[in-house]
């Protein structure tokens, strides 16, 4: 009864294929080829990515966002250091409260 009980692993169900062997290879170190010096330079092919446009509309979507990303991260680390401050204050006026109660019946003994 208060013995573990280990589960069974499953056996595996279907086609198993059996592992491979990779063989290595041997890496020769081969001469390095010059190229002719008459020989012109290939040239680079067009890319096919399209070019971001930046038109004044999207500029001003940019810094409209970025300007809402600074202000909302702004106030949530305000609102933090506010919660900080204001659980170090009301710790403060507890520990004053507590010594003056101790204090007071110290001295009515």
């Amino acid at each position: 009864m208060f013995r573990p009980k280990l589960p069974t692993m499953p056996q595996p169900t279907g086609i198993v294929t059996p592992p491979t062997v990779i063989e290595p290879t041997t890496i020769t170190p081969g001469t390095p080829s010059t190229a002719p010096a008459t020989a012109a330079p290939a040239p680079v092919p067009a890319s096919t990515r399209p070019t971001i446009q930046l038109t004044p509309g999207t500029v001003l979507a940019l810094v409209g966002g970025g300007t809402a990303v600074v202000l909302v991260v702004g106030a949530v680390l305000v609102s933090m250091l506010l919660a900080v401050a204001i659980t170090g204050a009301s710790v403060t006026v507890c520990a004053v409260v507590l010594r003056s109660l101790l204090a007071s019946d110290t001295r009515r003994r």
